[in-house]
């Protein structure tokens, strides 16, 4: 059954494992750093503008926040990784929940969707995101993000880079993305919508 994006609602926020949504709903986990454009992404996503709060300071999103699609799955958004103008306690809290929802014994994640900016190579982090979704057999899609911000000419290098720094095969969904102009987000609901239903 293919899921309705604007069919979506704020279910809950967690800030600890008791927390965790485990009603064995599959859950699209977004991940990337803190100022990638992820609430961006998933305001896009679902036709919104203000479904997951966008801020001008990186590390807003400091719990993990369902959202729940067309009452049959949820769009986790993840705290940023990397830079945020937090102190080092709460980037470490941070780092203990990501790494409690990661690695819950219930399996919870579904789906890794990995938002990487497509101006620049991918980080140190983002290899680590990457290569746990890979190492851990979790289907994960690569959005590309701020495609607007690029010439043209651009374009093609940039994508490059990610597949050769995040080693992408074949196999590997990389898709070109941009939350401002809407570009790739019906690529994006068929990937997802394809990991849903096989």
């Amino acid at each position: 059954m293919a899921l309705n994006f604007n069919k979506a609602e704020f279910i809950r926020s967690a800030s600890g494992r008791d927390s965790f949504l485990r009603d064995q709903q599959p859950q699209f986990a977004f991940a990337g750093r803190s100022n990638v454009g992820k609430s961006s992404v998933i305001n896009r996503l679902v036709g919104r503008k203000n479904l997951c709060y966008v801020g001008n300071t990186p590390g807003k999103t400091n719990q993990i926040n369902y959202f729940q699609i067309d009452g049959k799955a949820y769009l986790v958004d993840l705290p940023g990784y990397g830079y945020a103008k937090v102190s080092k306690t709460e980037r470490e809290r941070w780092g203990k929940l990501m790494d409690n929802y990661f690695q819950d014994d219930q399996g919870l994640i579904s789906l890794g969707v990995l938002i990487v900016d497509i101006r620049h190579k991918p980080t140190a982090d983002d290899i680590t995101m990457h290569n746990w979704f890979r190492e851990t057999g979790c289907p994960e899609i690569i959005v590309a993000n701020k495609l607007d911000k690029l010439k043209k000419s651009q374009i093609e290098l940039a994508l490059e880079l990610i597949t050769n720094t995040l080693e992408l095969t074949d196999e590997d969904r990389l898709i070109p993305f941009s939350a401002e102009k809407g570009i790739g987000k019906e690529d994006l609901i068929k990937a997802i919508t394809y990991v849903h239903e096989n």
